[in-house]
């Protein structure tokens, strides 16, 4: 594959951006685990397609096995693959076949539902509908389509920006949040502020050279998406409904995150994103020692 493929297809990446407190190797077990829980009652099994036609004849099976062989240089994609993310106590799960925002708000939806706990050391589960390249024209440009679904008229909602870097120097803070506000309002100046309980938020996480964008709902809802805060019972809001403006209030753009910078991620709470293919806007345990599967070995590089 060539250097400009390969910098196209981590552009075009999606996943699961996990958060962990100090062991990489259990978060990945524990998410593998969970994510492919909850695959399975959104998508079914996942399939081998090598046994997916047990019925053809000898020679039918050697011609597919010829063929896969042929046109294929690299190793079979599943359904989960753990990659390196390039920041401590963070791991990135690439995903084929399915979507992270449905998958991950499905997970937490159960989880705020049950108060059920199931994992010991995965903090934030946040997943990853879109990527770039983390140099602000590279974001602006690519923001200004992927917002669209969501954001451009006659679709309006009541938004907050959250924004984080990690071994990352391309972007200030203050400079991302202003940019991004600026360009929701150009895209429908009816898209309001609301920094108590938006409709929408717009997540973004910088690790080093790549920016990973979600747009979430039922944010304060689920915790900011943290696993270990959601199946706490306390009197936080319901999941909010997609239809109406949710109270929303104008609030000056600079105002626009709630996110205050952080550099520990113990007890980190952040994130929670929608449906990463179709906006909902648009229309109007415990793991023990168990052996680790090989595919949520990290395998390569996510950045």
């Amino acid at each position: 594959m060539s250097q400009g493929q390969d910098e196209s297809k981590k552009r075009g990446r999606r996943g699961v951006l996990i958060t962990c407190n100090m062991n990489e190797r259990k978060c990945t077990a524990e998410a593998y685990d969970l994510l492919s829980e909850y695959a399975e009652q959104l998508y079914g099994p996942e399939t081998d397609s090598h046994s997916e036609e047990d019925g053809d004849d000898v020679e039918a099976a050697l011609k597919r096995e010829v063929a896969q062989i042929r046109t294929s240089t690299e190793k079979r994609e599943r359904r989960f693959q753990a990659l390196e993310s390039g920041a401590n106590n963070v791991v990135f799960i690439r995903t084929q076949g399915l979507d992270p925002g449905q998958l991950v708000h499905r997970i937490l939806q159960d989880l705020h539902t049950t108060k059920k706990k199931k994992s010991r050391v995965i903090l934030r589960m946040l997943p990853v509908c879109g990527t770039c390249k983390a140099f602000p024209e590279d974001m602006e440009k690519y923001l200004s389509t992927f917002l669209e679904p969501w954001f451009k008229t006659p679709n309006q909602a009541s938004y907050q920006i959250v924004f984080k870097a990690r071994n990352s120097s391309h972007n200030k803070r203050d400079d991302v949040i202003k940019s991004l506000a600026g360009l929701v309002g150009r895209l429908n100046p009816a898209n309001k502020v609301n920094l108590t309980n938006p409709e929408l938020t717009i997540i973004v996480e910088v690790i080093k050279s790549v920016c990973c964008v979600s747009v979430a709902r039922d944010y304060v809802a689920f915790k900011k998406f943290n696993l270990q805060e959601v199946v706490k019972a306390d009197g936080q809001p319901e999941p909010t409904n997609p239809a109406g403006n949710g109270g929303a209030e104008a609030v000056p753009a600079a105002q626009a995150s709630v996110e205050k910078p952080s550099d520990e991620v113990p007890g980190e709470k952040d994130g929670s994103l929608i449906n990463c293919r179709t906006p909902l806007f648009t229309a109007h345990g415990t793991l023990g020692d168990q052996e680790i599967p090989g595919n949520i070995i990290p395998q390569g590089s996510f950045y």
